[in-house]
């Protein structure tokens, strides 16, 4: 089992997980039942993002493994793997609380090598899923961030993250602070069956506001876009002018990608509710993890479109040009029903 960035406390020999001294909590009530914490002491907290990744940042901290969000889609389940947990029900149930984030963090900011470079936080698994409610590690990472006046991004599905407005309105205060919150669709159907852990869209859509009433910048990354499912153009219209409503300062789309460990999951949640999707998907997802070019530029394109004519405008994707050889069309199923 890799645990090699985990310190775990104190040992307990009846069950393999905990051979190396995890702390394992079962909470059994209805907002946790069946979800397993397993409470370690990290032995770092904040990660260098390898050199030829796609991301625009290049350090992350993640307080938690696993989400209980239980997105279908989410790109982040094969990294329980990495633990010997599985992809699927594991990456929801059971939940690694580093409960050393805020002293660690602490430590490596005032370390020698480090030059004040921003942190990005929510890139793996979301920092305000329902569980900080009851561990409470963000309040902690932003102090720690505000005292040393160290740049930092939050990308969320979650609404508690609204419980630290105050200290994210200090920390902007002090230093470069941004926040996104993650909707993919307003479409109360389609929400609720790829994303069963998370708060509605509009309620974030709330949080958007708040946020930026604060003084705390908030825009939308506008994702996933589930092909055949949430990209229909009135699915695309509804949801880009509601974003628009909350005002967002941006919004960036981005097309459903398929990694190991999601991709499995995914598609054995179309086999049980969209079973005339899998061939469509094959065909779409046949070269690798992401959707052609042309459709994701296609999607791009549509959406700075309505981007701009609901008048966001200071960080909306810039539509990018559609090369000759197109990619499939979908075709508009309107599964959700618009």
């Amino acid at each position: 089992m890799r645990w090699d960035n985990l310190q775990l406390i104190p040992d307990r020999p009846d069950n393999a997980l905990i051979t190396r001294g995890a702390v394992v909590r079962t909470i059994d009530t209805p907002e946790f039942r069946g979800v397993t914490f397993y409470e370690i002491q990290a032995r770092s907290i904040v990660n260098r993002v390898p050199g030829p990744s796609r991301v625009p940042f290049e350090w992350t901290l993640n307080p938690y493994r696993g989400c209980t969000h239980a997105c279908v889609y989410c790109f982040a389940r094969n990294t329980h793997t990495y633990l010997d947990l599985d992809a699927g029900h594991d990456f929801d149930t059971k939940i690694v609380v580093k409960t050393n984030a805020a002293d660690l963090l602490r430590r490596e900011l005032a370390g020698p090598r480090w030059r004040g470079e921003p942190i990005a936080m929510g890139t793996n698994v979301d920092p305000y899923q329902r569980c900080e409610g009851r561990y409470r590690l963000m309040p902690g990472i932003i102090r720690v961030l505000t005292e040393f006046a160290n740049p930092f991004s939050i990308l969320t599905k979650g609404t508690l993250i609204l419980r630290d407005l105050d200290l994210l309105a200090e920390a902007a205060a002090r230093t470069r602070v941004s926040t996104a919150m993650s909707i993919g669709t307003t479409h109360p159907a389609a929400w609720r069956a790829t994303e069963p852990g998370t708060p509605g869209p509009r309620a974030r859509l709330g949080a958007v506001a708040a946020l930026n009433e604060a003084g705390v910048p908030c825009s939308v990354l506008m994702a996933p876009i589930l092909p055949y499912l949430t990209d229909s153009p009135a699915q695309l219209e509804a949801t880009v002018k509601e974003i628009a409503e909350a005002g967002a300062t941006g919004l960036s789309p981005l097309v459903l990608h398929l990694r190991t460990g999601a991709r499995e999951w995914w598609l054995q949640w179309l086999e049980r509710e969209h079973p005339r999707l899998v061939p469509r998907y094959r065909e779409l997802y046949g070269r690798g993890a992401y959707a052609p070019k042309a459709y994701q530029q296609r999607i791009t394109a549509q959406v700075a479109e309505l981007a701009r004519r609901h008048g966001i405008r200071e960080r909306a994707t810039r539509p990018q040009p559609v090369p000759p050889a197109r990619a499939p069309e979908p075709e508009q199923l309107d599964l959700f029903g618009g």
